[in-house]
């Protein structure tokens, strides 16, 4: 008989694998079909305007807000220890949090799973940034950001003032990081507004190869 956690974890997985199935669906209809409608399950409904301030535990289950870190632009990459993609994620991100802290660029991991999993996990393969970790808190936090079907991973980078430039839903590659992260620094130095950061990003995303 299945204990209460064992029936949550159930349900957490499931919903989550259902969210991914039906992205997969899409995704190979999209292979068959000449002009497909954009796959609802791939992008958030609706992104919000201003970063939410969700409170999560970290490793030492202290919680830890994201207003903890403002003033300074984000990387907010929500994750799960059984997500292939996720997992591909983390030495490029660890990379990235290295090179990118003398910009005062803050890299944080959100994972959506449960605390042992996750704790287990960086045993053996060590995040350098910030580890935030929830269960149902964190399904709500995803939600927070605009994900109301949640498939893993996806990535909103923020600039200094707290706003949502973009969320990059799926596996995101260092090429579209860079694109991305190159327009919130200019929408940082004030060279660019926001309307004309998310179209450069749109842009130069476009160019990249499908592949990267």
């Amino acid at each position: 008989m299945l204990t209460m956690r064992q029936r949550a974890r159930h349900a957490i997985v499931l919903a989550i694998a259902l969210a991914a199935g039906f992205a997969a669906f899409f995704v190979s209809r999209a292979l068959l079909e000449p002009e497909p409608a954009p796959p609802p399950a791939l992008k958030p409904a609706v992104i919000p305007e201003v970063r939410p301030d969700v409170t999560l535990a970290d490793r030492e289950g202290k919680p830890r807000a994201l207003s903890e870190w403002d003033g300074k632009p984000l990387v907010i990459n929500f994750w799960a220890t059984w997500c292939a993609p996720c997992r591909r994620e983390i030495p490029m991100l660890n990379a990235l949090a290295r090179e990118k802290a003398a910009e005062g660029l803050e890299v944080i991991g959100i994972a959506i799973d449960f605390r042992e999993e996750v704790l287990k996990y960086l045993e053996s393969n060590p995040i350098a940034y910030t580890v935030l970790i929830g269960e149902q808190d964190g399904m709500d936090a995803a939600r927070a950001f605009g994900m109301e079907s949640i498939g893993l991973p996806f990535t909103a980078f923020t600039d200094r003032q707290g706003r949502i430039a973009t969320i990059h839903v799926g596996e995101l590659h260092r090429p579209q990081a860079d694109v991305i992260l190159a327009a919130v620094q200019a929408l940082d130095a004030g060279e660019i507004d926001m309307a004309a950061a998310r179209e450069r990003i749109r842009d130069g995303l476009a160019k990249l190869d499908p592949a990267s």
